[in-house]
């Protein structure tokens, strides 16, 4: 596998070496010791597997107490994946990074905890998994508004149109008005 640094050095981008011929592919999508050799020493206690259509945007979401690390892919379709630095404390807070995630390109990306993650379907459908480094916890979850000036995201919209969002998301806080870690 090759790890490799963003922008933001805690976010981490991961393509896996993947195995293929005429009968289909294969690829180690986790292994413990590599991965924390190179940075992301975690245990996972929760998969999770969503499918949504084009034009939704999920996110941008992150707990408040149970922080979640996620390490997430796409099996179907595409996306544009993104992470934002909610760390009072870190050298790169407000900033964000964002790629394009694929069935295609098999790359997966490292989301530490404390970190907002949200991601745009670009494709007819996508199907996306997640590892957790902890638990589901609505009563701790938190948005942060998908558009806010602030963060200028660039979602690469299709077409430029706007995202299909969950009123949770629509109605979010701005990024000043979000609450952060310290």
């Amino acid at each position: 596998m090759n790890f490799i640094p963003t922008k933001i050095p805690d976010v981490i981008l991961v393509e896996p070496t993947v195995f293929g011929d005429h009968r289909g592919f294969f690829m180690e999508t986790w292994q413990r010791k590599n991965f924390a050799e190179n940075g992301i020493d975690y245990d996972f206690v929760q998969d999770n597997h969503s499918k949504s259509s084009h034009g939704i945007l999920r996110g941008l979401h992150y707990q408040m107490e149970q922080t979640q690390g996620k390490l997430v892919r796409v099996v179907e379709g595409s996306v544009f994946d993104v992470a934002v630095d909610m760390r009072v404390s870190s050298e790169t807070f407000g900033q964000w990074v964002g790629y394009e995630l694929s069935a295609e390109n098999h790359r997966m990306l490292w989301v530490p905890p404390e970190f907002a993650h949200g991601f745009y379907v670009m494709s007819e459908t996508a199907e996306f998994v997640y590892k957790c480094t902890d638990y589901y916890a609505p009563e701790h979850e938190q948005s942060l508004l998908w558009n806010d000036p602030a963060l200028a995201i660039d979602w690469q919209l299709v077409d430029g149109k706007a995202p299909i969002l969950s009123d949770k998301d629509a109605n979010a806080p701005v990024f000043v008005d979000a609450l952060k870690f310290t």
